[in-house]
């Protein structure tokens, strides 16, 4: 198999996984950040504040985005699996 089709299932594969990370990531990114200005504000320094609602908004956000998680994932292998006959020649 050449390297340049290798390289793009690859680079395929990172695309899909990122894309699939990120509304996660983002919700844990945004929700950190307010609590952090949170504790600047009001000068309250508990580091086990920022986890419970951290974990919480990441969830929410996973069972929000699950359902297009999913159908992402489910074309991502769609297109590869379809792509099979074509990479073994």
């Amino acid at each position: 198999m050449p390297v340049e089709i290798v390289l793009g299932l690859v680079t395929d594969a990172l695309k899909v996984a990122l894309l699939i990370s990120a509304p996660m990531l983002l919700t844990a990114l945004v929700v950190g950040i307010v609590i952090s200005l949170f504790q600047s504000v009001t000068q309250i320094q508990e580091m086990t504040l920022t986890f419970i609602p951290k974990i919480l908004a990441t969830f929410l956000a996973l069972v929000i985005a699950l359902p297009w998680m999913i159908q992402t994932l489910m074309d991502y292998f769609d297109r590869l699996f379809g792509a099979i006959p074509g990479l073994l020649h």
